[in-house]
């Protein structure tokens, strides 16, 4: 793999809950820079946009929690389409998930799947569940014809793990997210079958490829 082809699987992320429109410029003009994607909030798409036309952009939705109605994720789903996005995060309802009620996290799922045209990435956030749930909640992803399965939000204590990404690319390609802080890091999580990985630190993923290739 080449630096550009290493570069195309970073989704270089900025999501905290101080974001401001400045930060949100920085971190996709990065990624314009370094052919990375870039993930954003849903409220600075058209920030995003008019920075970077050209880099592909993420967001998140039912974010960081995924206990929205999910009638609401559809809204923010469709929403987020109309306002730039060219794929989209959305958070599991873990509550749900843990009560047995697979049926409901599949028909959240689904429903926001079918009501855009765009790649979407279910949060799985893996730190929180048994391997048992990893693997309900990934079966639902499925269900719902999902396009990927992502490990966390990065808000939940605990990140990606090699584990974590071997079980989950059984299902569907994994998007490593949660404490990628190197391209060490990064690189075992696409030896273990991770497909794109974010991280706040993408720079540094890229500039760590070149200097250890």
């Amino acid at each position: 793999m080449d630096r550009a082809a290493f570069a195309a699987k970073i989704d270089h992320t900025i999501l905290g809950p101080e974001t401001t429109p400045r930060d949100v410029e920085r971190v996709v003009g990065e990624a314009d820079e370094y052919g990375m994607n870039a993930c954003v909030p849903p409220c600075y798409l058209d920030t995003a946009s008019e920075t970077a036309p050209e880099t592909t952009l993420a967001t998140v939705i039912g974010f960081p929690h995924g206990q929205h109605a999910p009638a609401t994720k559809r809204i923010e789903a469709v929403r987020a389409w109309e306002d730039g996005a060219d794929e989209l995060d959305v958070v599991i309802n873990v509550g749900r998930l843990r009560a047995d009620e697979d049926d409901a996290v599949t028909s959240e799922l689904a429903e926001v799947v079918a009501a855009v045209p765009l790649p979407v990435k279910v949060i799985i956030e893996a730190p929180l569940l048994s391997d048992d749930e990893k693997r309900r909640a990934c079966g639902c992803a499925v269900d719902a014809d999902a396009d990927f399965v992502k490990t966390s939000t990065g808000f939940a204590e605990g990140g990606a793990t090699v584990a974590d990404v071997e079980l989950m690319s059984e299902f569907l390609p994994v998007k490593a997210s949660g404490g990628v802080g190197s391209y060490e890091a990064a690189k075992a999580m696409l030896e273990a079958g991770a497909e794109r990985i974010g991280a706040s630190s993408g720079v540094a993923l890229v500039e760590g490829f070149e200097d250890g290739e």
